[in-house]
């Protein structure tokens, strides 16, 4: 019996996706001073137990100010390493890889968490605001406040604290590293003709503002060892006019693959404000033509995300070569036990096995039980 797409092994360098779910990177703003908390270890648990092939942990900021929120994940010192240790440790547990999106959010650093507004930290918040960065002086919108404009001494310690911060996710026995490139933070900033108006060689042609992106990930591929792989999160377009465009991001694919990513992951978005936020409304599976071109535009293997909520949609996205892996996540949150359900959908042969030993053999005397009596 052929298994379903889904429920292959995906093999990158030397790690191997038992299947090709991945939990997708999603901030809990649950850390305190950047350390992992209790919060974090119930989280990933739960997915660790839910038969998923692969996890990619929150975005990390790589520098304090490289944190979206006061709550969020960071990995600048040492001595967040342990906590990230005994993440890694849970996946482990069930060799499941498991990975870290290092991030560093720029113009929309030192906000409140979502569940506080999202707005900008002022002087009446309870956490003190912290001075953001971008390439150039452009607010994320009026509401927020103008970044400083990095010069290229900054610049280059930017992509020192990335490197740093892969060897710190090396030390925490994490098995590969995704850089967040999208939605609106520093690298895709970098990127966007939108927020991007430098005149300098990070700014102008299509070459200058891949610039910045290139030596991160340069950098933080020469600090990974060369069996771990690389990934790197895209906003394939910025969805807004002057915006980036799909075939400019498939030409920053094709650079990436060139200096060792090894997986793209197909975002969208995020570049400006609520307005251009309200103008778009997501649909199931809206991203998954964005890993689509980036597959086949870049020859690069892609991770489709976005509105990814049913086994037969995730199984098709691989089945016609949309991409190679799919990232879950506010589905994952809403079902803990999606690739279960999955297994069980598509009709794997033997679904229990996607789940610990421990539950699939108590799942198995639960069937016995249940099953009718044969007849005779």
């Amino acid at each position: 019996m052929t298994a379903p797409h889904l429920f292959t092994p995906f093999q990158t360098r030397s790690v191997r996706f038992k299947n090709r779910i991945v939990l997708s990177p999603m901030c809990q703003y649950s850390a305190l001073d950047g350390h992992v908390t209790d919060w974090h270890l119930a989280h990933h648990a739960r997915f660790a137990l839910g038969g998923v092939g692969g996890a990619i942990i929150e975005a990390t900021g790589v520098l304090p100010e490289g944190r979206i929120t006061p709550g969020c994940l960071g990995l600048w010192s040492d001595e967040q390493v342990p906590g990230l240790a005994r993440i890694a440790a849970l996946y482990h547990s069930e060799a499941i890889p498991v990975g870290i999106q290092l991030s560093h959010a720029g113009r929309k650093a030192s906000a409140a968490r979502p569940f506080d507004g999202a707005a900008p930290l002022g002087p009446d918040s309870p956490e003190p605001a912290w001075q953001t960065v971008a390439p150039s002086a452009l607010a994320h919108d009026a509401a927020w406040p103008t970044p400083h404009a990095l010069d290229e001494a900054e610049i280059a310690g930017i992509v020192q604290a990335f490197a740093d911060a892969t060897r710190r996710a090396m030390a925490a026995g994490l098995d590969f590293v995704e850089i967040h490139g999208a939605h609106g933070y520093l690298i895709n900033t970098f990127f966007s003709p939108i927020s991007n108006k430098r005149t300098d060689g990070y700014g102008g042609s299509l070459e200058n503002r891949m610039r910045f992106a290139l030596e991160v990930t340069e950098a933080v591929r020469v600090a990974l060892p060369a069996d771990k792989p690389l990934f790197y999160r895209v906003s394939a377009v910025d969805g807004v006019e002057g915006g980036v465009t799909i075939e400019e991001t498939v030409a920053l694919s094709r650079a990436l693959a060139a200096r060792g990513v090894d997986v793209v992951d197909a975002s969208s978005g995020g570049i400006l404000g609520p307005v251009a936020r309200a103008a778009t409304r997501p649909t199931p599976g809206f991203q998954v033509p964005y890993a689509d071109a980036i597959r086949h535009g870049a020859g690069v293997a892609t991770m489709a995300v976005g509105l990814i909520v049913e086994p037969h949609q995730a199984e098709a996205v691989l089945a016609d070569g949309h991409a190679d892996l799919v990232a879950i996540g506010r589905e994952l949150l809403a079902d803990g036990d999606f690739a279960y359900r999955a297994a069980l959908e598509l009709g794997l042969e033997n679904p229990s096995s996607v789940l610990p030993q421990k539950y699939a053999f108590y799942l198995s005397r639960r069937k016995a039980v249940l099953a009718p009596a044969k007849a005779g």
